[in-house]
């Protein structure tokens, strides 16, 4: 009997698929990898099984770095699997060459992404030879069970899917030729001078960095203003009201981006102003005309994260994490990975399916109020076919971000937060607008020398319409305007005259920078532009939260609260492409152009040889740039430090490579005495204030981030020396054991003035703080008899002399929570321990609460 091989992207969909068709195809067995029944064989992967490479002749090692190697642009590329999924790669594959097994159905997520990881199973599996077996697609945008049988009565074919596999493998060789070039190249043009400064480049992620830095060159370069605005209190018969002074003839200047109609640029002008109105009538003219505002569009994932980190400070990462557990767990939502704001022309009975089920069912905790709002938009007829929801020509792979039929039982607080925002969203798009009443009021005080002009804004909410199913009844706050009479007469009773000042862009939020990925660099928050841009976008809506993250794990950017601020080495490395004329990798316009034309392939409007040879071609252009370039330093807007240079007092400035006097202030160039640092040491980048720091007290540390030759990450502290040969100060690493060098050539050093932390628990000698360690007295010197030394910062960890005197006494630390994992980047506690077996310190980690009976179990223990 022949059978069809149904691959899913994860498990858990696997194991959904299986309970789905089991109504209709008949119960499942289970197996260790797979399901089985008669008709049917279902496994799945684990994300990607299988990673692209260049064939060996074209591979690039570590070692080899350099541009000798350089540009890589193999004719083809080959497979090989991922190490930590290998068991799962090899257990597909023998499913896949099963003889029983006639054709294949390809089940991973729905979109390019997933079509690529089934692409490169198949490609690995048919090892070379040409793939005989039929492959169909299941496309699904909702997991519910029914959702999953009628995905099978609609299977693609394969023909259907060519311009999607087109468009993934493209993406994928792409980013690997841009990656690999970029990344390579502008490594081995900073490691020059010795050492490794890893400098990873890539197609969407440095446009994304450079929307940042451009962001934050502003802020640095701003230059507040002083300006004032003059307000007046003005007395009608019903009350009192505000307006603010402006000039009607004002008009936007291109050349000042700060000028306003209501801003003057100097006191005295506003101080003239307020004297003239003050006590003076005024005549009243006011226009009130009706305004509606309509709902917002339905959500796709973009929207929904920018929402999310607005209002609830979720990162992007997160929200997509919280988005998919909604779609794959619980089967609430249909699929988070979308870029699209509408629904099928077809579905207008399915979304009055989904009004009834949220107005019928029990929603738990706070959803519980959303209800009333679907029976009150069932019963008024809200829901229908309207082409602002229902448009197929809006619909690309995936529709919005909906409820599915499947009511939520046992949300978390942060998963029920995520639904409410989508049902809410939902619900009010098929609300009526809602209705104001909007009200300019000019006040006009003529006296001698001039009219002058004040305006009030009044705004009333008439119907709520779609507001109130955010709870939103009452008119804003700014409605309260006090009426006045055709014609009335007011008085001009007070005059406040306010000094403020301009303020540089606000930093990227999540937010803000997922707008502007979403528009190529363009901040855009209309639906209808935002639309137009949105496949020329940086990224695609599943892989934006992966660059914001990859560009904080690579120390490109930092989260401060919830604003992106870029680093040094983000600096370093947009000056280094802007020196070198790399505009290609810097550009957002660009690189969302080129995300455009993979969906034009995807919808067989552009062939994959054609984008291919263009990624190629600019791949082997960046190369060149850097291979060619012959000058000293890169030009760039560099800085000057605060802090003298400690060899002559002169002026210290930053250039490409190095922190460097430059002689006295005003001297000519190349009058400094010779001192200079390294702006990269051990593939660190300085930040402007450590350098000075380091300058200032002698002295910076510990730091993480350094580099080893080959690579690794190490934490060390920096000092500079002065070097009586060179007659200069020279940067050196203290690791807190410089001082046990060969055998009887250390100086002694004295402890004299330090209080002793504790025994040594090696030789029961004494424990001080030396360097960036904790060592017995008989570890370092000239004669050294013991070898205890732990770390004053253990992954991040500072370790508090307190905390080591409860070490040396007791054996162990109080639980510490702030240690991170060098491998997983994440916090985790636990206790330092002395290990008299291994004669250091290690980790001791809480014992877990759900298992009682372990409580006695010996603790874990690891190296620290």
């Amino acid at each position: 009997m022949t059978k069809t091989l149904i691959i899913a992207e994860k498990p858990s969909v696997a194991q959904d698929i299986a309970r789905a068709l089991t109504p209709v195809a008949g119960k499942f067995e289970k197996h260790a990898d797979h399901f089985e029944n008669d008709r049917y064989v279902v496994t799945s992967a684990v994300g990607h099984l299988v990673e692209i490479k260049a064939p060996e002749a074209y591979d690039v090692k570590r070692g080899k770095w350099s541009f000798a190697h350089l540009p890589v642009v193999p004719p083809h590329f080959e497979l090989a699997p991922i190490d930590k999924s290998k068991s799962r790669l090899s257990a597909v594959v023998k499913l896949v060459k099963r003889k029983d097994v006639t054709d294949l159905v390809n089940a991973c997520d729905a979109g390019r992404e997933g079509e690529l990881i089934f692409r490169l199973i198949v490609q690995y599996a048919a090892a070379g030879k040409p793939f005989s077996k039929p492959i169909r697609r299941l496309w699904l945008q909702s997991m519910t069970p029914q959702a999953i049988r009628d995905g099978f009565d609609k299977l693609r074919s394969d023909e259907q899917m060519q311009g999607l596999a087109d468009a993934a493998r493209s993406r994928s060789e792409a980013d690997w030729l841009v990656g690999i070039n970029g990344t390579r190249a502008m490594t081995a043009f900073n490691s020059r001078d010795g050492g490794f400064f890893l400098t990873t480049v890539g197609r969407v992620q440095t446009p994304t960095l450079s929307i940042v830095v451009e962001r934050e060159e502003k802020i640095r370069k701003h230059v507040a203003r002083d300006y004032w605005e003059v307000r007046a209190a003005f007395d009608a018969q019903a009350g009192q009201y505000e307006g603010k002074w402006f000039d009607p003839k004002w008009k936007k200047n291109p050349d000042d981006a700060e000028a306003r109609a209501d801003r003057l640029w100097n006191e005295a002008d506003a101080q003239a102003i307020a004297a003239a109105v003050r006590g003076q009538p005024a005549t009243v003219t006011e226009e009130a005309k009706p305004s509606s505002q309509s709902s917002p569009l339905l959500y796709d994932l973009t929207t929904l994260q920018r929402e999310a980190n607005s209002r609830f400070g979720f990162s992007a990462k997160t929200t997509l994490s919280i988005a998919q557990a909604l779609y794959e767990k619980h089967k609430v939502l249909t699929y988070p990975r979308t870029d699209s704001r509408a629904l099928p022309e077809d579905y207008v009975g399915v979304v009055k399916q989904t009004f009834a089920m949220l107005a019928d069912e029990e929603l738990p905790g706070p959803l519980a109020a959303l209800s009333q709002h679907a029976r009150k938009g069932l019963d008024a007829g809200y829901v229908k076919p309207t082409k602002r929801v229902f448009d197929n020509t809006k619909v690309s792979d995936h529709f919005a971000i909906i409820p599915t039929l499947q009511a939520p039982k046992s949300l978390t607080e942060i998963e029920a937060k995520l639904y409410d925002l989508v049902v809410k969203r939902f619900i009010a798009v098929f609300y009526p607008a809602a209705e104001y009443m909007v009200t300019t009021r000019i006040s006009k005080v003529a006296v001698a020398e001039a009219t002058h002009h004040f305006q009030t804004n009044g705004k009333v909410l008439v119907n709520p319409g779609w507001l109130a199913v955010y709870g939103k009844e009452a008119q804003d706050e700014d409605a309260n305007l006090v009426p006045v009479t055709q014609g009335e007469t007011v008085r001009t009773e007070g005059v406040d005259v306010k000094q403020l000042k301009t303020k540089p862009p606000a930093r990227y939020t999540e937010a803000t920078l997922l707008s502007a990925m979403e528009g190529a660099g363009k901040l855009i928050d209309d639906d209808e532009l935002r639309q137009a841009m949105a496949e020329k976008g940086l990224g695609t809506p599943a892989t934006r939260a992966a660059i914001i993250e990859g560009l904080i794990l690579e120390k490109y950017m930092l989260r401060e609260g919830r604003e992106l601020q870029p680093t040094a080495k983000a600096f370093q490395l947009m000056t280094l492409l802007r020196g070198l004329a790399i505009e290609d990798l810097t550009k957002p316009e660009l690189t969302g152009n080129w995300e455009y034309q993979l969906s034009q392939m995807e919808h067989g409007k552009l062939s994959r040889e054609r984008f291919m040879a263009e990624i190629a071609k600019m791949a082997e252009r960046i190369v060149k740039k850097a291979k060619e370039y012959d000058r000293d330093t890169i030009p760039g807007d560099y800085a000057t430090l605060s802090t003298p240079c400690p060899n002559c007092g002169g002026v210290v400035k930053e250039n490409y490579r190095r922190f460097a006097c430059t002689g006295a202030a005003g001297s000519p160039e190349g009058s400094g005495c010779g001192f200079s640092i390294t702006k990269l040491p051990a593939g660190r980048t300085f930040e402007v204030a450590e350098a000075d720091a380091l300058l200032r007290d002698k002295r910076l540390g510990p730091l993480d981030g350094f580099r080893s030759k080959a690579g690794w990450p190490f934490s060390a502290e920096l000092r500079i020396v002065h070097d009586e040969e060179i007659g200069n100060w020279k940067l050196e690493f203290d690791f807190g054991d410089d001082d046990k060098p060969a055998e009887g050539e250390g100086e002694p050093v004295d402890f004299s003035g330090q209080q002793s932390l504790g025994p040594c628990p090696k030789c029961r000698s004494h424990v001080y703080e030396h360097g960036s360690s904790y060592v017995c007295e008989h570890a370092v010197g000239a004669h050294t008899t013991c070898d205890f030394k732990s770390g004053a910062v253990i992954l991040q960890q500072p370790v508090t002399h307190e905390e080591m005197t409860r070490l040396l006494t007791t054996g162990r630390t109080k639980l510490l929570e702030d240690f991170v994992s060098n491998k997983t980047k994440r916090k985790f506690k636990a206790f330092l321990v002395y290990d008299a077996k291994e004669g250091k310190v290690g980790f001791e980690f809480e014992p877990r609460a759900a298992r009682p009976p372990a409580k006695k179990a010996p603790a874990r223990k690891t190296a620290a």
